[in-house]
């Protein structure tokens, strides 16, 4: 069993552990609640009723937060020409071709997002096992190979992030930072739930989603009333 320390466990006792709160309740409730003097990161915890062993069942997408998630992230862009140009207007932070391709595969990996125009695509795909394991691939499903550069980029530096289901069947997914206060965070997490919702796979049987839980970095987590959140989600 994991031994937590003093700060956590003081936090935890504000935490009435059987009740289940509404978005609203958790977001004033999560400040009180963070262990770290830092700006700490909100993240959502989505466990899901589906078997991700099946393909069918799988559950990925992506969802522009009304608010940002309160960090910079850093974005590049394999493109050429007029793709190019629209990718420095959004505000990308590296763009280029077969030198770009060069630099990372010398070992740079300055960034968090790459996205490609699908004609790159042949060129990228040697960097696949360089970033593959590290979660960097353009991917269609991600949106993150695409021509439409201008509107991708400009989405991920304002906001998008991307969810997916683990091997457990739970959704991990950044939604704030503590400082955002309780309406910018509340609406953050309404848009997830939102996102989550509708990528609901046709395999899925019974409950879809069981359980929702927020927590601050290293502080305890705050268990959330589902049928609200979802009430919420579709007002």
């Amino acid at each position: 069993m994991a031994r937590h320390g003093r700060k956590y466990l003081e936090a935890a006792k504000l935490i009435e552990a059987e009740r289940r709160y509404t978005v609203e309740e958790a977001c004033e409730l999560l400040p009180r609640v963070s262990t770290v003097k830092f700006d700490a990161t909100v993240e959502a915890h989505l466990r899901l009723g589906i078997d991700p062993r099946h393909a069918d069942q799988l559950v990925r997408g992506t969802v522009v937060l009304p608010h940002g998630t309160g960090r910079t992230t850093r974005v590049i862009v394999f493109a050429q020409g007029e793709k190019a140009q629209e990718a420095l207007r959004a505000g990308a932070d590296e763009v280029g071709g077969e030198d770009l391709v060069k630099k990372i595969d010398a070992g740079w990996f300055e960034f968090d997002v790459a996205i490609a125009t699908p004609d790159m695509m042949g060129m990228v795909g040697r960097l696949g096992k360089k970033l593959g394991p590290r979660g960097l691939m353009p991917n269609p499903k991600s949106g993150t190979v695409t021509f439409d550069i201008e509107r991708a980029a400009g989405e991920i530096k304002s906001g998008r992030i991307e969810f997916k289901v683990d091997r457990a069947g739970i959704v991990h997914a950044p939604v704030g930072k503590i400082s955002f206060g309780s309406e910018q965070l509340g609406a953050n997490i309404i848009a997830l739930v939102d996102a989550v919702q509708r990528a609901k796979p046709s395999g899925a049987k019974g409950t879809y989603m069981r359980t929702l839980t927020l927590a601050p970095s290293m502080g305890p987590g705050v268990r959330i009333d589902i049928p609200s959140a979802l009430a919420a989600a579709t007002a």
